[in-house]
């Protein structure tokens, strides 16, 4: 199932990341275990942040998603599934169940 990833990093942790040249270092490697589909870094709330897709099989790979982040950086994480233009195509049978009964 494809997922999103959103990774917020607190300021004074990725401050102190970039000060000591470990930020990309340690962004890179937690990607290279995960091999996401695709990965955008931005800021949210003022914060470092990454929206991250990349498919889980099942959830018990949650706390092997999450944890890196945790541990490197102190970081906020929300995984959420999530749909692509394919996927939603897919999905319209049930959409149009749901307006059919609930409509």
């Amino acid at each position: 199932m494809r997922m999103m990833l959103k990774v917020s990093l607190p300021v004074d942790k990725g401050n102190a990341a970039i000060k000591d040249g470990s930020l990309v270092t340690k962004i890179q490697s937690i990607l290279a275990d995960l091999k996401p589909e695709a990965a955008y870094f931005t800021e949210f709330d003022g914060k470092r942040t990454g929206l991250i897709f990349f498919d889980m099989t099942d959830t018990s790979e949650m706390p092997a998603v999450a944890e890196p982040w945790f541990l490197a950086f102190d970081a906020s994480v929300e995984i959420k599934a999530v749909m692509n233009r394919d996927d939603l195509a897919k999905a319209r049978p049930g959409i149009e169940r749901a307006v059919e009964s609930f409509g």
